[in-house]
């Protein structure tokens, strides 16, 4: 099993859409059983919340199932329990480094990293533009798809 943890800032908006998107991605393949997918956040600002109205509207305008879920933190036993821990950007990597300070395994890896390109996912937390994001992420999904297919994980 291919375990893999979405990270973002508050758990509401990136990590989950990512998540869903992920699960829905590989459910659309059949190879759902074959993955174990979650998210957590960085921060504790939004333990316990929902995800953000705008990440409900986009899955559910881009047809991707959901649920209802609450917003976790990171922790350092998720280093151990995850295979590929991935970030949105590079705060949350400096943020991460305060609860998992080393990453011996390299598991640690910005999503954008495997759609080829060195940049964050945009917060839409902040921007307000869940669309720029949800493309973002779809495409960083896609690419970890890829990735995995490619080094025979799947």
């Amino acid at each position: 099993m291919i375990k893999i943890l979405f990270i973002c800032h508050g758990n509401i908006c990136r990590s989950p859409m990512a998540e869903f998107v992920f699960k829905d991605m590989t459910a659309r393949r059949g190879m759902a059983e074959r993955f174990e997918i979650a998210s957590a956040a960085t921060s504790r600002e939004e333990i316990g919340n929902d995800i953000h109205r705008g990440t409900r509207g986009i899955l559910e305008r881009e047809g991707i199932p959901y649920c209802r879920r609450r917003a976790r933190q990171v922790t350092k036993a998720d280093y151990d329990n995850f295979d590929y821990l991935i970030i949105m950007d590079e705060e949350n990597r400096r943020v991460l480094g305060r609860i998992i300070p080393k990453d011996p395994e390299n598991k640690i890896h910005k999503l954008m990293e495997y759609a080829g390109e060195d940049r964050d996912v945009a917060d839409p937390w902040y921007t307000g533009n869940f669309d720029v994001t949800y493309k973002d992420i779809d495409k960083g999904c896609r690419g970890l798809l890829e990735y995995l297919r490619r080094e025979g994980r799947i």
